[in-house]
């Protein structure tokens, strides 16, 4: 099969198509014909020599997919699994998703949504499981809580307006332009920071009569920790899931004390199977139904073919994109 694989750690154009061995499907897992893939920051991380993937995973890049069932693995019963050959699904990945087939654990397979086509479908499964396995399993998004989410305009930023614009939140984005923080209005955020022009502290603060966010969500890390500190309410709970920021940061824990707040730091990808079954399990019960009534959708800025994946990771690291990038296999 062909798969994108990284010749080395570096720039985009280190991603090289390649043949490779075809996987296999093997106890719990079912093998997947890719028709699309869901590009990532994690994939960039990876892709720099920064985020190797688990021990004894696959060495590509590609953390979602959509595509159908070609083969079962050698115990998946499909009267008990609920999947057969043939069947259209999409799925969160440990690894591997740029490539034509792919070997995914059955826990990790999800239906495509009534109303969404198979290569969007591809868009869902990472945003969707980190932005409910996050703000509302970790941190308890409540109705009526302020939730602040920096790059609003990204995969995770579009997902999670929708979500929290469903359950009753009140929704604070930064963004960089005009236009993002436009689409980022539309999709039902309310409090609208331009980062690079306005203290997202500051904004947060006067919005909220001097309360500030409930939850944060964050991607940036270590160059915002102090003043994703300063920008929580009491009990406020700050979730970090990047690190585009850098890694180590200053984090006061006088300010933290005084607010009874917390910091959680939360990586989806090195979950135990059994973890990232009970989120795509709870994804399937809260979040699909919203998808298939029309009211949360994959926002879709470009789809390209399998073999120009370093094009998609240029867009995704110029910050070209709103919402997510797509590669499809042409199956």
């Amino acid at each position: 099969m062909m798969a994108v694989t990284i010749r080395e750690p570096g720039d985009a154009d280190v991603l090289v198509p390649a043949d490779v061995p075809d996987p296999e499907a093997g106890p719990g897992e079912v093998l997947l014909e890719v028709v699309a893939a869901g590009v990532n920051r994690a994939d960039v991380m990876q892709r720099m020599g920064f985020y190797d993937p688990p021990p004894g995973s696959s060495p590509y890049p590609g953390l979602e997919v959509s595509g159908r069932v070609i083969a079962l693995g050698p115990d998946v019963d499909p009267a008990q699994a609920g999947v057969d050959v043939g069947d259209e699904v999409c799925a969160l990945l440990v690894g591997g998703g740029y490539a034509q087939r792919v070997a995914v654990p059955v826990g990790q397979l999800l239906p495509v949504p009534d109303g969404v086509s198979l290569v969007e479908a591809a868009a869902l499964p990472e945003v969707a499981c980190t932005v409910w396995s996050n703000v509302f399993m970790t941190a308890g998004l409540q109705p009526g809580e302020v939730l602040l989410v920096h790059g609003g305009s990204s995969g995770i930023g579009t997902m999670a307006i929708q979500l929290a614009r469903e359950f009753g939140a009140r929704i604070a984005v930064t963004a960089g332009s005009a236009a993002k923080l436009d689409a980022c209005r539309d999709l039902g955020a309310q409090i609208l920071i331009d980062y690079k022009n306005d203290d997202f502290v500051d904004e947060i603060k006067d919005a909220t009569d001097g309360r500030g966010a409930d939850v944060v969500l964050d991607v940036v890390g270590a160059k915002y920790l102090p003043r994703n500190v300063a920008a929580l309410a009491p009990n406020g709970r700050l979730l970090v899931i990047g690190m585009q920021g850098g890694r180590k940061g200053e984090l006061d824990l006088g300010a933290l004390l005084a607010k009874r707040a917390s910091v959680t730091a939360t990586s989806l990808r090195a979950r135990p199977p059994a973890e990232k079954a009970e989120i795509v399990a709870a994804v399937r019960e809260h979040v699909w139904p919203l998808v298939a009534a029309g009211r949360v959708r994959p926002i879709v800025q470009e789809t390209l073919p399998l073999e120009q994946a370093s094009r998609a990771h240029e867009i995704l690291e110029a910050s070209q994109h709103i919402g997510k990038v797509l590669l499809t296999t042409g199956a």
